[in-house]
């Protein structure tokens, strides 16, 4: 492909990751995967070149764009101007451009994001929302019912230890960690800093009833199983069959047997979890969220939130808070997590929970502890 070619294959990519950003449709990794799906003559470096142009332009757009060309036009003015003279070169390349042309308007985040971050960090907004739109790291969590950090590490004098967790490590960037003899021997488990802080948060320990409420895929519930020795109860829920069901390959790889995952009827939650009612040491709840924390990973998610949606995760996340206390026996822990740094998400959910004592919370961003975004709470049941 040639660069003008490149350019069309990026415009015609986020026409589609604005339309899926504005219908709730596919994220942009699935998107660019389908579309070079069925484009074989690319090659590696085509591909790779065409992503990182798709990236680099979500990254440098706060307000979501009309279209894709538009889109391009406005990232370029701002950051690559050489990107205006590829319009026009070829036979594959995008339309010339015409005087008075519109063009997206380059910015950190949509302005009532800016708004509602601004309510925590203050004058300190920018850099934090810079940070949240800087490229990702890799990170791994080593599992501990298997093997331990130092002696992984010390066959691999480029990954470096995360000083913030017991079992962390960051790997080179575009490592393929699937690949690694580590990881199919369950060795490892690819897992964000942050969130293997807040699943230690929770202290499991062996021997205990523990409830991880929102499991997804069970990245989390591998973690507490590995603090609990695989002794005790652990129940992993979720409301989304197809991710629960990944749960099963990924405990059986780690050694993690034992594992009850339970899926919930979705608005009948409680019902389905009447068993364990007064009955947990510890619940963790991961739940769902904006999603703001992990712009990085996922920036086209700033394009998709809308106040509406947030006030359905707002009353969604309140909900789980009272269903996850009523699972508690007296004195039990309850630790409330979301990858988000928007305090609507945050401390102000923590307000009004009848028989759960004091919070205690702390906050994770890309631009203090270079991790993935995080607001973590812990209370104990009354």
């Amino acid at each position: 492909m040639t660069p003008a070619a490149r350019l069309a294959a990026a415009i015609e990519i986020l026409d589609a990751v604005i339309i899926a950003a504005r219908d709730a449709g596919a994220a942009a990794d699935t998107i660019v995967q389908r579309y070079f799906a069925s484009r074989r003559y690319a090659g590696a470096k085509d591909r790779r070149a065409v992503r990182e142009l798709v990236y680099d332009v979500i990254r440098s757009l706060g307000e979501r764009p009309a279209n894709g060309r538009q889109a391009v036009i406005g990232h370029a003015r701002a950051h690559d101007p050489a990107l205006l003279d590829l319009f026009g070169d070829g036979p594959h390349a995008p339309a010339r451009l015409v005087d008075g042309e519109p063009a997206a308007a380059p910015g950190l985040a949509p302005a009532w994001l800016v708004d509602a971050l601004a309510r925590r960090f203050g004058s300190d907004v920018e850099r934090q929302l810079a940070a949240l739109l800087e490229r990702a790291p890799l990170d791994v969590r080593v599992n501990a019912l298997k093997a331990q950090r130092e002696a992984i590490a010390a066959e691999h004098p480029d990954w470096q230890l995360l000083p913030r967790t017991r079992h962390g490590l960051r790997l080179p960037t575009g490592t393929a960690v699937e690949g690694l003899p580590e990881y199919g021997a369950g060795l490892i488990e690819v897992q964000d800093e942050g969130s293997q802080i807040a699943a230690a948060a929770l202290e499991a320990q062996p021997g205990e009833t523990v409830v991880d409420l929102c499991a997804g895929a069970g990245g989390k519930t591998l973690a507490l199983a590995a603090d609990m020795k695989v002794q005790g109860r652990l129940v992993a829920c979720d409301t989304d069959r197809a991710r629960l069901a990944q749960l099963g390959p990924r405990s059986r790889r780690a050694g993690a047997l034992g594992i009850e995952p339970r899926l919930l009827d979705p608005g009948r939650e409680a019902a389905s979890l009447a068993d364990l009612a007064g009955q947990c040491d510890a619940v963790l709840i991961d739940a769902p969220c904006s999603g703001s924390g992990t712009w990085r990973r996922n920036p086209e998610s700033r394009w998709r939130l809308t106040p509406a949606r947030l006030d359905r995760l707002v009353a969604t996340q309140a909900q789980l808070i009272r269903l996850g206390a009523s699972l508690l026996k007296p004195g039990g822990r309850l630790v409330y997590v979301v990858c988000s740094l928007l305090p609507e998400e945050g401390e102000r959910q923590l307000a009004g929970h009848a028989g759960l004592g004091k919070w205690t919370s702390r906050v994770l961003t890309p631009a203090n502890e270079g991790c993935d975004g995080f607001f973590i709470a812990q209370t104990a049941r009354l």
